[in-house]
């Protein structure tokens, strides 16, 4: 059995950060593992650019912010397999692989972190009533025939969703000359970065229906048009209200799911709004010694994010493997890090004083469109942060940093609640 103080499930931006963050600080036995044919995850296939803003203050293209940290994690000697699938994580913190090169192997490790990353939502999760013809992709898979394959889709498409991937593939189709017809979404706002909205759709005559979907789909061998629909405040079409468009293809991007089968079957327990692992300041499991960073843990809005948070969650496991037997227990209660009125989610859930850093970064997605609200921190009954925020979208992940010695003042407080707040 092979032997490695860290495992990382995942080479792509979040496995390539947290390595070599775990390996700058002071852990010399790290193996990474990834199922594909080489590193860099899905940025391999996203060659438009505005990537690298935060972390190198320049603007790159997918591939090649990729390259900067495979290039950074040969420089470091950080040892990784491509082509290989970890089939289980057990409790021990024993990984089981295996490619064609070793076949079946296992690999003790003495933390683990789970990188892996995040999958597109399919048709059948969507409920689009029709027959199941050629000619309908979920705008990733797109993506990849475009950009690595070589292949156009179609001519006439129409996307439906208007998350990030759906927005860049719109302008992608009408780069390469096909008629995109319109992108239809389902809420009554964009699940897309506004700078993309412009940028994809405006700058391109590219119109965004909102409150919209897909009622039907004509076609049997090949998709020759689909039915859209208004729909009202519960999601729920509006009779009368149904236009024909013909089309060629049609692009789904209606969000992303979180790849945690191994996360579920090693016992990590999962929040039921992100389908990710609950995770404390550390970015630890409830199982210990096993992490999880990137959009594994949930989705992010911004690559610069992902490598923030796993460069995070390098360090902290480091610092596990280094501390050994000598780790300091807890003993405090952890406080619990609360969603609140227009608040999603948190992460992370819970935060130890005591093994807190002098500054915690909390992020969060605020669940519908906010103007002139303010983000509040309350600990316990004390509101600690108000801050007003001009507009505040689903699309766009937040965050905000409390001090540690701000904590430390409400000693006793059992929850800290993030909301969104008017006045």
């Amino acid at each position: 059995m092979l032997e490695y103080d860290i495992v990382i499930v995942g080479g792509g931006p979040a496995g390539l950060a947290a390595a070599i963050s775990a390996k700058r600080n002071g852990v010399s036995s790290v193996l990474l593992l990834e199922r594909d044919r080489e590193l860099g995850g899905i940025l391999n296939q996203c060659i438009h650019n505005g990537f690298g803003l935060h972390t190198f203050q320049e603007e790159l293209t997918g591939p090649e912010y990729a390259a900067r940290f495979v290039a950074a994690l040969e420089d470091e000697g950080i040892a990784y397999k491509v082509n290989t699938m970890v089939v289980e994580i057990a409790q021990d913190k024993v990984v089981s692989a295996m490619n064609q090169v070793d076949g079946m192997f296992e690999v003790k490790a003495k933390a683990v972190i789970l990188a892996m990353g995040c999958r597109e939502r399919p048709r059948g999760a969507l409920n689009i009533p029709g027959y199941r013809p050629a000619g309908i992709y979920s705008a990733g898979t797109a993506q990849r025939l475009m950009n690595i394959e070589g292949y156009l889709p179609g001519r006439k498409a129409v996307v439906l969703g208007s998350g990030d991937i759906g927005l860049i593939m719109a302008r992608r189709m009408a780069l390469e000359g096909a008629s995109v017809q319109l992108v239809a979404e389902v809420m009554p706002y964009s699940g897309g970065l506004k700078r993309n909205i412009v940028q994809c759709l405006d700058d391109f005559g590219i119109p965004l229906e909102l409150s919209h979907t897909v009622v039907d789909i004509k076609g049997k061998e090949r998709i020759e048009g689909v039915t859209i629909a208004q729909v009202d405040e519960n999601r729920t079409p509006i009779p009368g209200t149904e236009t024909y468009y013909a089309c060629d293809t049609l692009l789904l991007s209606c969000g992303l799911i979180p790849e945690n089968e191994l996360s579920r079957s090693l016992g990590v327990a999962l929040s039921p709004v992100t389908s990710g692992p609950l995770v404390n300041e550390c970015l630890e499991t409830n199982v210990e010694g096993v992490f999880a960073c990137g959009n594994v843990l949930h989705v992010h809005d911004l690559v610069d994010f992902v490598s923030e948070e796993a460069e995070a969650a390098g360090k902290h496991a480091a610092k596990y493997v280094l501390d050994g037997a000598k780790r300091k227990i807890i003993e405090e209660d952890g406080i619990a890090v609360v969603a609140g009125k227009g608040v999603r989610y948190t992460v992370p859930s819970e935060i130890h004083l005591g093994r807190m850093a002098e500054e915690q970064t909390v992020r969060f997605r605020v669940d519908n469109v906010y103007q002139g609200s303010f983000v509040s921190v309350y600990c316990g009954k004390e509101r600690v942060v108000h801050r007003k925020r001009p507009i505040l979208t689903p699309g766009e992940m937040e965050k905000i940093v409390l001090g540690r010695e701000q904590l430390a003042a409400y000693c006793g407080m059992s929850q800290i609640t993030v909301t969104v707040e008017g006045t």
